[in-house]
């Protein structure tokens, strides 16, 4: 569980370079006014630590000229008037841009995507898609590859958030109303709706933020395991790249086409199972339902609570309002949850590398910086420990990698990918334990999987007959009809 659920810092705004970067900020909401006039997650004036934190409100606005104090206001009402769902993702895509237009901590800004680097990542997408019809059964995956900059993935992607986030969210918001004693729930009905709509801008705010960092990390749309990108697009962020590959002893190029061949994997696995999106994000639902409020805490909030001091939602985010029970079923959510990420990676892992190894003389250099990068606190585990309070287990994704690997050695790439056909097929959290015991055990008769599979799609069974099943149907005349007579 992380113990700032919310908890990146917003650095202070700097305009994106060109006309473009400009355009990009208008768009979003941005311009001349403060990033963040009400200083949530900020140092300084008006932020946590920071001189007037006690009053942020009127620390922030006796700074400010009358224009920028206008546009304080008029944000202050937008905020209080919102009535969308538990975040305010006006909000959250503002701060996101915001952060994206200043610059990841080595100063590197967002920049729109040239033609050169266009063509160049599709045709890395593209070379890809060829080099993996050897290592998997399953056809490609990706009808378009772009070349987004970071403002572009926010833009893509928040979708996805908001479906990820909104269920843990929603758990806060319902508990703001439930620690009155319903007496006094309908008395103070305007001071539960006013500090819903604080709440839904201080989660808008803090995902915002975390979005907007982990868009400056990101080389591809599907980096934690989720497809957050729009279906069969093939994406990946050209800036970022580069970055990831600056301090390898890795060519460019090689770089590039070994972070393709990951996004174009992905892409083959997301459009070609159509149930594994729905798992993964039903996954997700599931385990956030069974997060429980400390309902104390937010007691104290709400008996405390001073509209002229909103950083008080804030820090009862960051101080961990909320933790996963501990039960049965909470405990069966999250190894669902776990299990269904780790073999997405694990498959993408052991078919990537399938395809590289033969070709690429830095194939086994960049698997490992890759598997690192997620032990170490890469993009999956940093956005989910933010996010929804959830820790993946690095070591989850060679053991799943492993067993997909051993598979293939035992059953071939088509018996290994059939396994996608159905979630009750897939192994389970137990059989990551002992991924050889999951290939080899006795009661994994892929000759019944194969009949099964064919009479669910309504085609004769492919399996080569026994000897005595090709006697007794010679016996018999034939094999046994469907009326039941022989």
């Amino acid at each position: 569980m992380s113990d700032t659920p919310f908890g990146f810092g917003l650095p202070p705004e700097e305009p994106e370079d060109g006309d473009e970067g400009k355009k990009k900020d208008q768009e979003s909401g941005g311009g001349q006014g403060p990033a963040n006039p009400f200083g949530f997650g900020l140092p300084g004036a008006g932020g946590f630590g920071g001189p007037g934190a006690d009053n942020p409100l009127a620390a922030m606005f006796g700074s400010l000229n009358p224009t920028d104090l206008g546009a304080a206001f008029q944000q202050l009402g937008q905020m209080l008037s919102y009535e969308g769902g538990p975040v305010n993702w006006d909000m959250a895509k503002q701060i996101a841009r915001q952060t994206v237009a200043q610059g990841t901590p080595d100063g590197v800004k967002d920049a729109s995507v040239g033609a050169s680097e266009r063509s160049a990542v599709q045709e890395a997408v593209r070379l890809a898609d060829l080099w993996l019809d050897d290592a998997t059964s399953l056809p490609s995956g990706a009808g378009t590859a772009v070349a987004w900059s970071r403002a572009e993935w926010v833009e893509a992607t928040l979708p996805a958030w908001q479906e990820l986030v909104d269920p843990v969210a929603e758990r806060v918001g319902a508990a703001m109303g439930d620690v009155l004693p319903e007496e006094m729930q309908a008395m103070a009905g305007p001071l539960i709706g006013m500090m819903r709509s604080m709440g839904g801008a201080m989660f808008g705010t803090q995902i915002g933020q975390a979005v907007g960092v982990l868009a400056g990390e990101v080389v591809g749309s599907t980096d934690i395991g989720l497809p957050l990108g729009p279906s069969g697009k093939a994406a990946l962020l050209p800036a970022n790249v580069e970055a990831f590959g600056r301090d390898l002893s890795v060519a460019q190029d090689e770089v590039r086409l070994y972070l393709a061949l990951r996004e174009a994997a992905h892409q083959r696995l997301f459009t070609h199972v159509p149930w594994l999106r729905s798992h993964l994000f039903g996954a997700v639902d599931g385990y956030a339902r069974g997060i429980k409020v400390d309902t104390a805490k937010l007691e104290d909030v709400v008996g405390q609570f001073d509209p002229q001091n909103p950083e008080q939602l804030q820090d009862a985010l960051q101080q961990g309002m909320f933790q996963p029970e501990d039960t049965p079923e909470q405990k069966a959510a999250l190894a669902r949850l776990e299990t269904a990420l780790a073999l997405v990676e694990g498959w993408v892992d052991a078919v990537v590398h399938a395809a590289a190894k033969p070709r690429l003389s830095s194939a086994d250099a960049l698997r490992e910086t890759l598997r690192r990068r997620r032990a170490t606190g890469g993009p999956a585990e940093q956005t989910f420990a933010t996010l929804i309070g959830l820790e993946l287990r690095p070591r989850r994704l060679r053991d799943a990698s492993r067993l997909w690997a051993s598979l293939t050695d035992a059953r071939g790439v088509d018996g290994r990918d059939a396994l996608w056909h159905h979630p009750d097929m897939l192994p389970t959290a137990t059989d990551l334990d002992d991924p050889d015991g999951f290939v080899h055990r006795e009661q994994m008769d892929f000759s019944e999987l194969d009949k099964m599979l064919g009479e669910a799609a309504g085609k004769p069974d492919l399996r080569k007959k026994t000897d005595d099943e090709a006697a007794g149907e010679a016996e018999n005349g034939g094999e046994a009809k469907g009326d039941g007579t022989e």
